[in-house]
C-alpha cells in the first residue's frame, strides 16, 4: 500500500476523464513494486501532511509524492536514495511587474500548501511583513492566485511548470530564479530497512535497463 497526495502534477495527480490515478510518481513506485515481486501495488491518495503518521503507523507501507529529502523528516522515517531532482521556484499573479527576486515578495500575499518545503521557504519573509496562506492542497494555492487572493506561489518548479503549461499561464508567470535544489525519495517506516534496501536496489535495476528514463520522459 503506497500513499500519495494526488494533487501534484505532472508527479501525481487523478485523470480527469477516469479519476484513475496516474503522474511519473505513480507508475515509478508500480515499477518499483514490480520489480522487487510484489504481485499488487495500491496507490492511495491521503492529505500530504498524513503521509509520515500513515508509514509510521502502518496504514502505508511506504509514501511517494515529491517528497523533498531533508534533515528533518529523516529524523522521523528512512528514505530510498533520491529518484528526482527539483527546488523550489514561484510564480506570481499577471499585472504584477514589481517582483523580480524572492525578496520583492515581502510585502506580497504568498499562497503555498502546508507542510511543504514551500511553506517554509516563504515563511522566512514573513517578519518582513508577507502574507502566508498555507493550504491543503497545491490546486487550492493555485485557485487562490487565480483568484486574485493571492500575489504569488511558492512550489516546485517541475509542478508550476506543468501549471502553466496546462492553463495557468493565462493569469500567472515565472518570476525570480529557482531558490533551491531538492532531491526526492520514497519514504518508509524507520522500522523497514529492508524495503530501504530493496528499494534502492530496484531504483538501481529501473535506471539500468532504461524504465526510469522511459518514465522520465512523461514529465
Amino acid at each position: 500500500v503506497v500513499g500519495t497526495e494526488a494533487a501534484f502534477a505532472p508527479f501525481e495527480f487523478a485523470d480527469e476523464k477516469t479519476g484513475k490515478l496516474t503522474g511519473f510518481d505513480v507508475e515509478l513506485i508500480q515499477a518499483v513494486a514490480q520489480e522487487i515481486g510484489f504481485k499488487k501495488c495500491t496507490v492511495v491518495n491521503m492529505d500530504f501532511d498524513a503521509l509520515i503518521p500513515a508509514v509510521n503507523s502502518g496504514k502505508a507501507d511506504v509514501a511517494i509524492s515529491a517528497v523533498t529529502i531533508n534533515d528533518t523528516r529523516k529524523r522521523v522515517v528512512l528514505f530510498t536514495q533520491p529518484y528526482y531532482k527539483s527546488g523550489l521556484a514561484f510564480i506570481v499573479r499577471k499585472g504584477i511587474t514589481d517582483v523580480k527576486t524572492f525578496e520583492d515578495l515581502k510585502a506580497k500575499t504568498i499562497a503555498v500548501q502546508k507542510e511543504t518545503t514551500g511553506e517554509v521557504y516563504a515563511r522566512q519573509l514573513e517578519e518582513k511583513g508577507a502574507v502566508i496562506k498555507a493550504f491543503a492542497s497545491n490546486e487550492q494555492a493555485f485557485t487562490e492566485l487565480k483568484n486574485g487572493k493571492a500575489d504569488a506561489v511558492v512550489c516546485d518548479l517541475p509542478v508550476l511548470q506543468y501549471f502553466l503549461k496546462n492553463g495557468g499561464s493565462a493569469f500567472a508567470s515565472l518570476a525570480g530564479n529557482p531558490l533551491t535544489v531538492e532531491e526526492y525519495g520514497i519514504l518508509m517506516g524507520k522500522k523497514k530497512p529492508d524495503m530501504q534496501k530493496a528499494m534502492d536496489k530496484a531504483l538501481d535495476n529501473l535506471k539500468r535497463n532504461g524504465t526510469y528514463d522511459k518514465l522520465y520522459e512523461m514529465l
